[in-house]
């Protein structure tokens, strides 16, 4: 299969791994789907998030319901929930804590590895994925998306600013200190 290995790491001055994300996101003609544990962009990637939306592209999240920190776990949600004003369908995984790191794009490319969607995996991790360009695999990876999707509970609008102040508030701490 056509594949190509991307990695990225703090012996790299450029962030090879984000701007490949968002590489494929801003190519994408019909849908982005990504998995991951930790979502707490930069505002290079929420921009490309927001212009694939506003493109007409549909975006689905899926981030775990169970996180393993409270403070990443606020943090995503204040991301995520920026991202709904724009249309993107978001999903909490409801079995226990997702660690899948998957996009794919257009059932056309897939990235599958190590990085998380955050300044720490961006910048300060070594990390590896891989990007197969196949469409019998993209389309596999987006089938076992919407598998999971059967045991998420989708985070609507409606439900989100239903949060209680205290929650909103330690979104905001989180959000503020997520760029350490």
């Amino acid at each position: 299969l056509p594949m190509q290995i991307v990695t990225s790491g703090p012996n790299s001055k450029t962030e090879h791994l984000k701007n490949m994300l968002i590489k494929m996101i801003s190519s994408a003609r019909q849908s982005v789907y990504i998995q991951s544990p930790y979502f707490i962009p930069d505002a290079s990637y929420m921009d490309a998030c927001k212009m694939a939306l506003l493109s007409g592209v549909e975006l689905r999240i899926m981030i775990p319901n169970k996180p393993d920190h409270p403070f990443v776990y606020w943090a995503t949600t204040a991301a995520v929930g920026e991202l709904i004003d724009y249309g993107a369908k978001i999903y909490t995984y409801e079995p226990g804590f997702l660690h899948a790191k998957t996009i794919v794009v257009d059932q056309a490319i897939a990235s599958v590895g190590t990085t998380n969607i955050d300044a720490r995996s961006f910048r300060l991790n070594f990390e590896m994925n891989s990007v197969v360009y196949d469409p019998h695999v993209a389309s596999e990876l987006a089938q076992l998306f919407e598998e999971d999707c059967l045991v998420c509970e989708r985070l609507t609008a409606e439900k989100y600013a239903e949060r209680s102040r205290m929650i909103k508030f330690k979104e905001s701490i989180s959000r503020l200190l997520s760029p350490i």
